[in-house]
């Protein structure tokens, strides 16, 4: 069999969890005899391809491109949805102007004004912006939708998201689990005797995996916090609100550290050296960072906001994203709590990379 990964034209210059997803994917199904090829062109050469594998609902205009063309050459088509708006964070927590005017618009319509400017400030106006621009965020989407065989999405609760805000009737899916490479995020294979003195400072740290902005709820997270505990954040600070990352440094003490971006493979130890991982979003399908703390015998606090009940049930210790009293008791049960080793023989059997190749495919033979 051979397929075409396609998705966003800005995969590589702006990685994000979908880009781990779709590298990962691709090695995974190798391993069980697919020859997988990754495209971000809108229109490419689709000859010698069964099928085509599209990602991300939440950049439409560009799949409506992809999916017009892999229909016009008869090819099938699969799509990894990992879809979910950040309409509450937008009404609930943006703030400023922004937040007024996402209370009076409709979450699609909001999107369609990020989208557009996202594009036209990285310099990627092509065809399928125009053709939101004039067909709207929503029409788009739901026209994408429409001509999919078979729906791939991270968890049940995100395919009824889908299927609702789109109308779905008569539908093909495969939940296909997110994963994490259990030969890189393992315990085992830490050695916390021989690490750098600099690193080692962490041990039993509040850790935050994640983008410092808004959608993650960073202030509050380092609010909750206080001085009580070390709190390491690693990952870039948002480009996009400069007043939010200024409060964030200017409400950190000394027992704050802001890390920046560090290479995956030294995350494990930052992980084995935490008590508490910390992922206070306001949505996520189910948050990469988390499953791999888990993995790595981290206790982790979250959010219900999105898919990640489906994952975690009740291993993990819960908490609103806009209610720091709500945070902090949930970082304080989760830092006395000893670590309950059946989540991390969960996330072995259940999210590995592995297992979301066999369900790829599953999906794939179905169309």
């Amino acid at each position: 069999m051979k397929v075409l990964f396609q998705s966003r034209s800005n995969l590589y210059s702006a990685p994000g969890g979908d880009t781990t997803q779709i590298e990962k994917t691709k090695q995974y199904l190798e391993k069980l005899g697919v020859e997988v090829d990754i495209s971000i062109e809108l229109e490419p050469d689709l000859a010698g391809y069964d099928l085509v594998h599209l990602f991300n609902l939440m950049d439409p205009q560009e799949l409506y491109m992809q999916i017009k063309h892999a229909k016009k050459h008869d090819k099938k088509v699969a799509l990894s949805t990992i879809y979910g708006l950040y309409t509450e964070f937008e009404r609930k927590a943006r703030g400023g102007f922004a937040q007024k005017v996402a209370n009076v618009l409709s979450p699609y319509t909001i999107n369609y004004i990020k989208t557009f400017l996202r594009h036209l400030k990285d310099g990627r106006m092509n065809k399928g912006v125009y053709y939101m621009l004039f067909r709207g965020y929503y029409r788009l989407a739901k026209k994408v939708t429409e001509q999919v065989d078979v729906f791939l999405p991270n968890s049940l609760s995100e395919m009824k998201r889908v299927a609702r805000e789109y109308q779905l009737k008569n539908y093909k899916f495969v939940v296909v689990p997110n994963a994490v490479d259990t030969h890189v995020f393992n315990p085992e294979k830490v050695d916390l005797e021989n690490i750098d003195t600099e690193i080692s400072k962490f041990k039993d740290c509040i850790l935050s995996v994640a983008r410092i902005e808004g959608r993650k709820s960073t202030l509050n997270l380092i609010k909750a916090v206080g001085n009580q505990y070390p709190l390491v954040l690693i990952g870039n600070e948002t480009k996009n609100d400069k007043t939010f990352t200024d409060a964030c440094h200017a409400i950190a003490g000394e027992n704050v550290f802001f890390m920046g971006a560090i290479p995956h493979e030294k995350l494990p130890i930052f992980y084995k050296l935490a008590k508490v991982h910390a992922l206070i979003s306001w949505m996520e399908t189910p948050g990469l960072s988390s499953l791999e703390a888990g993995v790595m015998e981290t206790n982790i606090v979250i959010t219900e906001k999105g898919d990640t009940r489906d994952y975690f049930e009740d291993y993990a210790f819960y908490c609103e994203p806009d209610d720091v009293a709500s945070i902090r008791s949930a970082i304080d049960k989760a830092f006395d709590a000893p670590f309950n080793f059946r989540l991390k023989e969960k996330i072995q059997t259940e999210y590995v990379w592995e297992e979301t190749a066999k369900k790829t495919l599953e999906g794939y033979k179905m169309i």
